[in-house]
């Protein structure tokens, strides 16, 4: 089981570090309105990663009858949908520092000084979230509680991390920051997600960076032919 001490780190391992600018594709297109302000950016246009994990799970209920955001790492943005598969929204989103998929083995219990960079970073995969307490008796939704990693609203620890400035920029180039979290803005967290994930909880599936979409999600290889005969 996991160290308490380390479960209630969970903010601080998506907390400051001066990060290094990432490889990166620009983000979609979008006018993007002031973090806070209760406004979001325009729908973004998917990415073709995204569109292939959406329509998966649009055929073939995968999401269970409960909400769930789909996350690309790579357009470092979140689109949430509700138990229908309906798109509600969507938001840009800082990440972890690290390109990578996988969470290093037993990070969930290192302290913060033990984490190395390369293991910054927000794994890969289909998890059922469900919200609880972290540091600060603050309430997150807990993406995968073992390895530490939740999704929040941007904290505030650290100012010289521009992370207000950082997901609001016209390009993801500067977009990771955390130690695996994923940071969305306050609007998408409290306007949308919080209302849709509070009962029961939903699915968060995080699209790759670095491996294949059938690496991460075999069943989407007979997406095609689930397609063909709808």
């Amino acid at each position: 089981m996991m160290k308490f001490h380390a479960a209630l780190a969970a903010l601080a391992l998506c907390g400051s570090m001066s990060a290094r600018a990432a490889d990166g594709v620009k983000s979609p297109a979008s006018d993007m309105q002031r973090e806070g302000s209760g406004l979001q950016p325009q729908v973004a246009t998917t990415s073709e990663a995204a569109t292939r994990v959406m329509d998966w799970i649009a055929a073939t209920g995968d999401n269970r009858s409960l909400p769930y955001v789909v996350i690309d790492k790579v357009a470092a943005r979140a689109f949430l949908f509700d138990a229908k598969g309906k798109n509600v929204t969507d938001a840009p989103i800082l990440i972890g520092i690290a390109a990578g998929d996988d969470a290093t083995p037993g990070v969930g219990k290192k302290s913060l000084s033990e984490i190395g960079p390369a293991e910054k970073t927000t794994p890969a995969g289909r998890f059922l979230a469900k919200f609880g307490l972290a540091a600060g008796n603050q309430k997150v939704l807990w993406v995968d509680y073992a390895t530490s990693v939740a999704l929040h609203t941007i904290p505030t620890g650290n100012p010289k991390e521009r992370r207000r400035s950082r997901i609001l920029s016209p390009t993801i180039d500067d977009n990771r920051i955390t130690f695996g979290c994923i940071n969305v803005p306050k609007a998408f967290y409290n306007g949308h997600l919080r209302k849709l994930f509070l009962r029961k909880g939903g699915y968060v599936y995080i699209l790759p960076d670095t491996k294949s979409l059938e690496e991460v999600f075999p069943p989407i290889r007979v997406q095609p032919f689930l397609t063909l005969t709808m």
